[in-house]
């Protein structure tokens, strides 16, 4: 299939599907023409990938553990015993941007609560 296929099966668009090529994360072959050939195991990929970006991973650290992954229904399982240990680290990278993001919203809600009523009143006003 082409890429017009493959953006329209999946619903990523053709120049993101382009920048996972760039990325090493898809691996279409080439029609004598130029153009880009697809096969049905390619969507599941993009899902892969599409999952993996929802997770907060970057597309370097996907293009390193996408080839550990398998689909069991609908979970990611990895395969490579290294995998689960680069999984612990993205989990506690991401444990410490919740913890800070809510130190931060504590933060804000403390000034936002600290303002006298006639300002808080003005506020919704305008």
């Amino acid at each position: 299939m082409r890429i017009g296929e493959l953006s329209r099966r999946t619903g990523v668009h053709e120049r993101l599907l382009r920048y996972y090529e760039e990325q090493d994360l898809l691996h279409p072959q080439r029609r004598p023409s130029g153009y880009r050939e697809y096969c049905d195991s390619d969507i599941d990929t993009v899902r892969r990938i599409r999952s993996l970006l929802a997770a907060g991973l970057n597309t370097a650290t996907i293009g390193t553990i996408l080839p550990c992954l398998r689909e069991d229904e609908a979970r990611l399982v990895p395969t490579c015993p290294d995998l689960l240990a680069d999984l612990r680290r993205q989990h506690a990278r991401i444990t410490r941007s919740i913890t800070d993001l809510e130190t931060s919203l504590g933060a804000l809600e403390e000034v936002i609560a600290a303002a006298p009523p006639e300002v808080a009143r003005r506020a919704l006003d305008g």
